[in-house]
């Protein structure tokens, strides 16, 4: 209650002021976005400026998957749980984040994943991993994709210090989905990944 009431307010009031300041934001499709139940939140990841902000753009409160390595910097890791983030061992099948995320969606949480399951170096949509199409099939909760442009404007690639983004960052949601259990990991991530790329407007390569 206490996190709903006060800190979460006050959280997006300091993040819209820098993303203000440092770099303004547009969002598109909020309306899209179910405000009660179980979410899914998917998307694509070019700058570690992401995670901040899909929590100001996302107009519910949400959980955050992130990788394990950021909870052990002091203050950092501490601010990032008392905001809901759970740690999640990238490179590897974390059965423990998984059910974590499969678990609150269940309760009627909304969850953000990253499904390339790192930062892009390049700007450009990887390969999305399974353990997306896993969640939604265990979970049973409606998915939404999300696409972000020109955030790694404001904190490029393995950069530590943000610096004006001298453009529009760009958020866009897309439509609610839900999947059959007996959908296929192909299907979903099919689905996933042409939505991301359509929302992020990136043309496929072949």
């Amino acid at each position: 209650m206490l996190f709903r009431w006060f800190l979460y307010p006050i959280g997006k009031l300091v993040l819209g002021i820098l993303f203000t300041l440092f770099g303004p934001t547009v969002v598109r499709g909020r309306k899209n976005v179910p405000r009660k139940g179980g979410l899914l939140v998917l998307a694509n990841h070019t700058s570690d400026a992401d995670p901040p902000l899909m929590g100001l753009a996302t107009p519910r409160p949400v959980y955050f998957m992130a990788k394990h390595e950021l909870f052990g910097i002091p203050v950092l890791g501490a601010l990032m749980r008392w905001y809901r983030a759970f740690p999640i061992r990238r490179g590897t099948a974390d059965r423990a984040a998984l059910r974590r995320a499969i678990e609150l969606l269940q309760n009627g949480q909304c969850v953000v994943m990253f499904p390339e399951g790192e930062c892009s170096e390049t700007g450009r949509l990887l390969r999305i991993l399974p353990g997306a199409a896993l969640v939604i099939r265990q979970s049973g909760a409606p998915v939404i994709c999300c696409g972000i442009r020109n955030n790694r404007r404001l904190l490029p690639y393995g950069k530590l210090i943000p610096r004006p983004a001298f453009a529009v960052i760009r958020v866009e949601f897309g439509l609610p989905r839900t999947f059959e259990r007996s959908a296929t990991e192909q299907e979903i991530s099919g689905w996933i990944e042409s939505e991301l790329r359509r929302l992020s407007h990136q043309e496929q390569v072949i």
